[in-house]
Formats: C-alpha cells, structure tokens, sequence
C-alpha cells in the first residue's frame, strides 16, 4: 500500500521559513517522481514544485528563488524548503509521487497546512 505522509507544515510570520517533508512508503522511491501541490481555499490546486526520480528538478515561475526541492532516496523522503513566505503562500501542501514518463500524480498524500501570517 502506497502512503505520502507530509509533515512540518505550521503557522509562520511573512519572510520567515519552512520545510516541508514527505515519507513515502510502499514504492521503491528511487523510479517516482515527486512533487509538491498547494491548494488555496477557493483555489485549484497548482503545481508548486517537481523532482524527476534522476533529479531534475521543476519550479512553477512565482516560486523560483524562494522554494527548493529536493529529495533523499536512502530515506525515501522529498522535501520542500520553503523561504521569504508569503501571506499568498498559505494554503494546503500535498505530495503527490509519480513512476517516470507517467503524466498524471499516481498518489497523494493528505496534506500539511501552511498558514503565512502578515
């Protein structure tokens, strides 16, 4: 059974940080590409950030600069360091995994909130 469990969401003040993780379990980590989402109330959910199983890596534009992605295959763990936040940065962050050369997000985890306060 595949679980994406993300956790380090939290409550911060505008230009401060965070880092976000997410476990995987039940896939052999190193063939999936992983990849952070955000949804905003009243939002649709958006691409934040992308790594391919190789390593590249894939930022949306508002977020280059400010977001790193990256990801540990010992420990089948992707993170999401996220710095200079925003009140707009707030919303909920998913993980979601992918095998390569798949287009749609196979699996997803349930979510870790950030709130970004001004």
């Amino acid at each position: 059974q595949v679980q994406l469990v993300e956790s380090g969401g939290g409550l911060v003040q505008a230009g401060g940080s965070l880092r976000l993780s997410c476990a995987a379990s039940g896939v052999t980590f190193g063939r999936y590409g992983m990849g952070w989402h955000r949804q905003a109330p009243g939002k649709e959910r958006e691409l934040v950030a992308a790594i391919s199983s190789g390593g590249s890596t894939y930022y949306s534009d508002s977020r280059k600069g400010r977001f790193t992605i990256s990801r540990d295959n010992d420990k089948s763990i992707v993170y999401l360091q996220m710095n200079s936040l925003k009140p707009e940065d707030t919303a909920v962050y998913y993980c979601a995994a992918r095998m390569t050369n798949i287009v749609r997000w196979q699996y997803w985890g349930r979510g870790t909130q950030v709130t970004v306060s001004s």
